[in-house]
């Protein structure tokens, strides 16, 4: 299985080049020092209809599915975007489906809840989920505690029950967005912290109690405002739990295929982009009187790379293509995200030490690759923990 590149793909990759060329390319320098995206490029990508690929239309998507999102990803990258830049610009990618799906709908290739879905989820549809495909407000997921790590189950945020609201008190810890963000849909426990009970709360961020903490400074992924996050008796309404009591933990489950395929996508067009780069450079760099390329070493370090680069993506496509098709892989999901990163990280090391000096300069956009390709191991699940649902896929 594949991704079809059909007519409207291929418009849509030229609607994605024409973006990155006009909207990014000129300022992405200025974010990274910066350390964040304006506000208005969520509005200006949401005017042409980038913000809102693979949500539906009747929340105020633009239609697509888990497939378009992979091709809007993957052609930001190719087109001189990174993956900083997608983390920054499409964080509602992990803060919104939980809602979407909770309200009957379906997106990022999870079936939602059964027909008509929560009516408590339409009443987040409204309040969140629109206005931020439509540019005006940005969301952010907050999972991960400072001791906690990949262990979701283990969540020690607590959410207490007191008439019509919850009582929140922990906190977060490298949260994506959490800088700008106006809401976090946060994972809170209802009883003793194991015990799996589980719930999702979306938080305003003005809510009192509700603390933006130092702004975490990052080895990449610059342009991507991270945050750390309190909360000290924050009173959030029961409307604003996602579906019913106690399912927090397997609509996070549900979501991670689409965030793991994601992060997929950034390491190996990551890694495209790079043999890009690196293949220009040896065209147009002499030394000693000749082109780097028209040495054989060269050669064959590069079609190693292009080789290394096509296989991952051909199979991070296999599997999306499943897993938009409704098949159970999670086994699949986690063996596409490690091939792709490990492909990512050979590649990016390799590129930049094909482009000498020069590529150990923030002028040169290999540098930037390299430094943010370290978190697509980490992100979403470690590569560690990926091979431990690999191993139990294989009955170990």
């Amino acid at each position: 299985m594949t991704i079809v590149d059909t007519p409207e793909r291929r418009q849509l990759r030229e609607l994605t080049r024409s973006f990155v060329t006009r909207e990014v390319l000129p300022y992405l320098d200025d974010w990274e020092r910066a350390g964040e995206v304006p506000r208005s490029l969520h509005a200006t990508a949401a005017k042409i209809g980038l913000l809102g690929i693979g949500f539906p239309e009747s929340v105020g998507g633009s239609g697509g599915d888990l497939l378009d999102s992979i091709v809007v990803t993957e052609e930001i990258i190719r087109s001189g975007g990174s993956s900083g830049l997608i983390a920054a610009l499409f964080t509602h990618g992990i803060a919104l489906p939980h809602m979407v799906a909770a309200a009957g709908a379906r997106t990022g290739g999870s079936l939602g809840g059964p027909p008509g879905g929560d009516p408590a989820g339409h009443h987040l549809v409204d309040r969140y989920v629109r206005p931020t495909l439509a540019g005006s407000m940005i969301g952010a997921l907050a999972i991960t505690e400072p001791d906690g790590g990949s262990d979701v189950a283990a969540i020690r945020t607590t959410a207490v029950r007191d008439g019509d609201h919850y009582v929140v008190n922990g906190s977060k810890t490298y949260i994506t967005s959490g800088i700008r963000a106006d809401f976090v849909t946060t994972a809170v426990c209802t009883d003793f912290p194991g015990s799996g009970a589980l719930n999702l709360l979306v938080i305003d961020k003005d809510t009192p109690g509700f603390t933006v903490g130092r702004r975490l400074e990052k080895l990449g992924w610059h342009c991507s405002d991270t945050a750390e996050l309190s909360f000290v008796d924050v009173r959030v309404p029961v409307a604003n739990r996602i579906g019913e009591e106690d399912t927090g933990f397997l609509a996070i489950m549900q979501h991670f295929a689409a965030e793991r395929l994601s992060l997929a996508t950034q390491a190996y067009a990551t890694a495209q982009r790079c043999v890009d780069l690196a293949t220009r450079w040896c065209r147009d760099r002499s030394t000693f009187g000749r082109p780097l390329a028209s040495r054989q070493l060269v050669r064959h370090r590069l079609a190693e790379l292009h080789t290394r680069a096509e296989a991952a993506r051909a199979y991070v496509h296999d599997v999306a293509a499943r897993v938009a098709a409704g098949e159970p892989v999670v086994t699949e999901v986690a063996m596409a995200k490690n091939v792709a990163v490990a492909a990512c990280d050979h590649v990016v090391d390799a590129a930049l030490q094909l482009h000498g000096g020069f590529g150990y300069l923030r002028d040169a956009e290999v540098e930037r690759h390299y430094r943010d390709a370290r978190i697509l191991g980490i992100g979403g699940g470690t590569t560690e923990i990926m091979n431990e649902i690999i191993a139990k896929g294989m009955g170990l």
